[in-house]
Parts: C-alpha cells; sequence; structure tokens
C-alpha cells in the first residue's frame, strides 16, 4: 500500500487564539451553566428557587449566578426554544443584556405565554441560555445627513411579507416551463 503522501491542513489561526475565562460565581445550591453539547453557543442557565408562574403572569427568577464577563464581549439571556415550544415559556425582554461590568445577580425575566396553564419551576430546571459574543463600542458621532443607500428609510414590511403580493418582475423572477 503506497504511503500517505497527503499534508494535513494549516492550522486556523483564529483557532489558535486563546479563549478566555468566564468567571462564575455560584451561590450554595445553584448549578454551574452547562452547554448540552460541546460546540453548543449557549451555556444552559438554571433556576435557583422554586416559584410559580401563572397563565400569562412572569417571573423574575435568580439564577444564583453572578458572571465576570471578558472584556468586549456581552452576554445575551436567551429564550430555551424547548420551553418556548412545549410550554410557551420566553424571556420576556429577549435577548435580556448582560454586561461586561456587571457584577449582580443573573436573573431572567420569563414570560408564560399559555393563557390558561401555571408552570411550576423547579430549583435546577433549565430556563434560559446565556450566549457570550464580542462587541463593537464605536465612538458615537452627530452628524447632519447620513449618507444613502438603496434601501434608504423603508422600515417595516419593506421587504415583504407573508401575504400574496404582486408577482416580482426583474432578473430574479423565476421562469414557467
Amino acid at each position: 500500500m503506497p504511503a500517505d503522501t497527503s499534508t494535513a491542513p494549516a492550522p486556523d489561526p483564529a483557532a489558535a487564539q486563546a479563549v478566555p475565562d468566564l468567571r462564575i460565581q455560584v451561590a450554595p445550591g445553584a448549578s454551574m451553566p452547562t452547554r448540552a453539547h460541546t460546540d453548543d453557543a449557549g451555556l444552559d442557565l438554571a433556576s435557583a428557587e422554586e416559584l410559580e408562574i401563572p397563565p400569562g403572569g412572569r417571573a423574575l427568577v435568580d439564577t444564583g449566578l453572578a458572571i465576570a464577563l471578558p472584556p468586549g464581549t456581552v452576554g445575551m439571556v436567551c429564550p430555551r426554544s424547548g420551553l418556548a415550544a412545549e410550554h410557551g415559556i420566553t424571556v420576556l425582554n429577549g435577548p435580556g443584556i448582560v454586561d461586561a461590568g456587571y457584577r449582580g445577580p443573573v436573573k431572567v425575566a420569563l414570560h408564560n405565554t399559555d393563557p390558561v396553564e401555571p408552570f411550576a419551576l423547579r430549583r435546577g430546571d433549565r430556563i434560559a441560555q446565556l450566549v457570550v459574543v464580542p462587541f463593537l463600542a464605536p465612538v458615537l458621532r452627530q452628524v447632519d445627513e447620513l449618507d444613502d443607500t438603496q434601501r434608504a428609510d423603508a422600515g417595516f414590511g419593506s421587504s415583504g411579507g407573508f401575504a400574496a403580493g404582486p408577482a416580482p418582475s426583474g432578473p430574479a423572477q423565476s421562469k414557467e416551463a
């Protein structure tokens, strides 16, 4: 059998960058955030308390965590898709924002969208996910005018909706056989 003469792919420089630490204080009885899968973006946050959210109600739920995000990042507290799809539970201000300089308790504003059923939370139940992402802090500069773009000031609904509309025109139009 001939020897394998292929070369290994060059290492990805981005992968070689050091991953910063996310320092976490965990209160007694609270759960450390977890990832269900190694390459999941979201860290599952769990409830540190037991409570019931009434139909259509909301609750500010303590996770028992305080975190120190790396400089230049922001934590986004996002809903868990399973809770939303199966029980109508979502993050009220989703995503909630945790700034890098904040050191207080991480709490999650949950909303029960179900009009009939209350939702019971037990300590340790996964309630949201924390996604840590880099952000830009641009220098603010007031101007008298903004540059022109093709979209200009076309806002809500400007790209079309779900209802049937006029047939598309131009080169992107599909041709029927």
